[in-house]
């Protein structure tokens, strides 16, 4: 379905309203007879659009594209952004690496697809939360890894600018819940350490976000601390915001400005 709006952009004290298109239900992969959707948001007006994909959590088993506290594409579009929320295919149906590599074809259809929506194609920036974060950590250090490209675009660049992880975990093996992602062959230990962003930082690494709270009860903060300082000690380029009482976050008010924040960071270079 696609529909026009008027999204509300505020900047300082002005208030303009701005053209959007809402895309609802693309079918952006087709993976072992599994057809995968997304929503999609564009300005009407404009071009050379950076463009941010949302990555829902769910410890790979459960969640949406548009549940509550998901990205919501037509706010961004009303900044400019072509924005994307991809639904991927779930563990209990179809297991690890599988999530993954739905998030990779997510990507691909965006380069695929850059000249008719009028996308930068060298602006692509991912964000999730949870195991959503998880997922675009990955595409930040492992890139496209020891993974068969599925679900099409096979000729499309699979590249990203930045990643933006919320509440995501880092190290599976060392996860409560990392024994969800569990392959249906081969060493699921070692298969867990190849799908931890942890161990692929190095100078490919892509600039990233990590954003974290002490209270969270799902991913424990050691998880982002230990990252962080992996970050640190191989100087990608990376911000650490360290939250004290906010649970199990999501993409609240406050992550949208750190992450707005973090992109103009990344572009100024």
């Amino acid at each position: 379905m696609i529909c026009a709006i008027l999204a509300l952009l505020v900047s300082g004290s002005a208030m303009a309203q701005i053209s959007v298109t809402v895309e609802n239900d693309i079918v952006y992969s087709r993976a072992d007879g599994s057809a995968v959707l997304a929503d999609i948001a564009y300005p009407v007006e404009g071009s050379d659009r950076a463009v941010i994909i949302y990555v829902h959590g769910g410890r790979w088993r459960a969640g949406a594209r548009d549940y509550r506290e998901a990205l919501r594409v037509a706010q961004w579009a009303g900044m400019g952004y072509f924005a994307m929320t991809v639904d991927y295919r779930l563990v209990e149906a179809t297991p690890a690496p599988a999530a993954y590599q739905d998030v990779q074809t997510a990507i691909r259809w965006v380069h695929a697809h850059a000249d008719e929506y009028s996308i930068d194609a060298d602006r692509i920036y991912l964000i999730g939360d949870s195991s959503g974060g998880h997922l675009v950590a990955l595409a930040a250090t492992l890139g496209e890894g020891p993974y068969e490209r599925i679900g099409g675009w096979d000729d499309a660049r699979s590249d990203i600018r930045a990643a933006i992880s919320v509440s995501g975990p880092y190290e599976l093996n060392t996860l409560s819940w990392g024994n969800l992602w569990s392959p249906l062959e081969g060493d699921v230990v070692e298969a867990r350490r190849v799908a931890s962003p942890m161990y692929h930082l190095g100078p490919g690494t892509k600039p990233i976000l990590v954003i974290h709270s002490d209270d969270d009860r799902s991913v424990p903060i050691q998880q982002a601390v230990d990252f962080a300082a992996a970050l640190d000690a191989t100087n990608v380029k990376h911000r650490f915001v360290h939250y004290t009482n906010s649970g199990h976050m999501r993409i609240t008010d406050e992550v949208i400005e750190e992450t707005l924040a973090f992109i103009a960071e990344v572009e100024s270079r």
